[in-house]
């Protein structure tokens, strides 16, 4: 080649190359202009005042019956021969993959280094809330499941949409639920898959120097090897990874919790005074007003448990059991050990740390890593931290990705029948290696355009079934099944 060739051809490699990132900048200001000015303020509209309302308006059902929620999950209430896929702690094991991924250690990062400290506040507010939401939506789901030809479960705020609503609002219910599958298609690209992808290639390469387009192809493989066996297989693998990963990183963020005990205290302190006054973020952040604050907060807190999303109920409704109401008080657990307990474990380490306020802090999971840094420090263990996090984030976001899968596919199920799953996983792999090579600021405002997309028609839609949910109550609560085990 001659040198006028070699010239010309760096050329046109450097156009393409600028071209293809004008695009990707013009696409992630539209996307973050949606989110700051539409996406964001009816999230803020709908999602916790909808929450306050169904916790009011059924007595914080999931406080008074959370021992009973336990004592189902634990097969107390379990009866052979019941119809579904999975048992209760496999279905809220598959659900439970779903939202425990990087929520619990980049999205909480993510929450504190651009809202402050107060938006765990605001975080914990959300899952509270969120504990009813995820009843509500998950008790639905079961209700109004199919059994396909083959004998599987489809169920979901599609088919409680067209199927609850169809008296209400006609042919539109139709409509809204294909609004709902689409857009749960395009939210399993984002929010169980790319968001995951990009931080397992990003703490891969920034631990072990592995080139992200070379891990990417790898988390790509190894997802398609499992999604292709449905959801029983799905079940398998979470049902055995949610726990051993949970107790892992609770362990590691208990050590340093115990070593930096002296500032257990003041960090709720701070956490509550923030959520209220949006003081100033330190070290070179930017200035966290309220709104800001509130904003991250309900954002991350619904990234992280998908309360009021919908997403769950697709998986509970494949539960093994005959009482809606049973799944749903399993489903209300969610919220609970997600964003109450594991979310809470790594913002307490970040600020505790001071990591936060650190002058090499930095978005994403790097604060987290630097947390655990500080905090280990103490005992000389600091090299340890980012071999921690790589090893949970890992887990954690893969068992995302493959549970994720499951929901994207009885969407696309619901709209263009069994023919399509197999093609949606083809499409779906190929997010997951886009995902892993994209930055991550476009990532993670996808994430959130696509969380509303989802959202605010299922919120809409169980508002409209409150009478439904409160019969559901009613009779389960009722019957002389419960009231005997009582």
């Amino acid at each position: 080649m001659s040198e006028i060739q070699e010239q010309a051809a760096v050329g046109a490699e450097e156009a393409i190359n600028s071209l293809g990132s004008s695009f990707l900048n013009g696409l992630n200001h539209v996307i973050s202009m949606y989110n700051e000015y539409v996406g964001g303020y009816l999230l803020l509209l709908l999602l916790v005042p909808a929450g306050v309302f169904f916790a009011f308006k059924f007595r914080f059902l999931h406080i008074r019956k959370f021992w009973h929620s336990f004592a189902i999950l634990a097969g107390r209430y379990t009866k052979k021969g019941e119809s579904g896929d999975v048992n209760h702690f496999k279905a809220l094991t598959t659900a439970l993959s779903a939202t425990v991924g990087t929520g619990n250690i980049v999205g909480v990062a993510l929450a504190i280094y651009w809202g402050g400290p107060g938006a765990i506040f605001w975080m914990w507010v959300t899952g509270f809330f969120g504990m009813m939401l995820k009843m509500v939506e998950c008790t639905l789901g079961l209700k109004y499941r199919k059994f396909n030809p083959d004998g599987t479960v489809s169920g979901g705020p599609m088919y409680y949409i067209e199927y609850g609503l169809k008296d209400k609002l006609g042919k539109h219910a139709k409509t809204l639920a294909v609004i709902f599958a689409a857009a749960a298609v395009l939210c399993s690209m984002g929010t169980g898959n790319m968001a995951q992808s990009n931080s397992m290639t990003d703490i891969l390469n920034s631990t072990y120097n592995i080139p992200q387009w070379i891990s990417g192809l790898v988390i790509t493989g190894l997802v398609l090897l499992i999604v292709v066996g449905g959801l029983k297989r799905i079940a398998e693998v979470t049902s055995r990874l949610v726990p051993f990963m949970a107790v892992v990183y609770f362990l590691a963020a208990l050590l340093v919790v115990i070593l930096n005990i002296e500032n257990l205290l003041p960090t709720f302190v701070l956490i509550v005074s923030d959520a209220f006054t949006g003081t100033a973020a330190a070290g070179g952040f930017a200035g966290s007003v309220f709104i800001l604050t509130l904003t991250m907060g309900v954002r991350r807190g619904l990234f992280s448990n998908e309360a009021g999303q919908g997403s769950a109920a697709m998986a509970h409704a494949a539960a093994k059991t005959k009482y809606p109401m049973r799944e749903g008080l399993v489903a209300s657990l969610e919220p609970f050990i997600d964003t109450l307990f594991i979310c809470t474990l790594t913002a307490i380490v970040i600020v505790m740390t001071g990591a936060w306020s650190h002058e090499n802090a930095e978005a994403g999971v790097s604060l987290t890593v630097l947390a655990f840094e500080l905090g280990l420090d103490k005992i000389n263990l600091g090299f340890l931290a980012s071999h921690i996090i790589a090893v949970g984030l890992m887990l954690f976001a893969f068992s995302t990705i493959i549970s994720w899968s499951y929901y994207g596919s009885r969407a696309a199920q619901y709209m263009f029948g069994f023919k399509a799953i197999k093609k949606y996983y083809y499409v779906y792999a190929v997010f997951v290696f886009l995902g892993s090579i994209w930055g991550l600021e476009l990532v993670w405002n996808f994430v959130d355009m696509v969380i509303t997309f989802m959202t605010i028609p299922n919120l809409i839609a169980i508002l409209l079934l409150t009478p439904v949910m409160k019969r559901e109550i009613i009779d389960y609560f009722n019957m002389p099944e419960y009231r005997q085990r009582k």
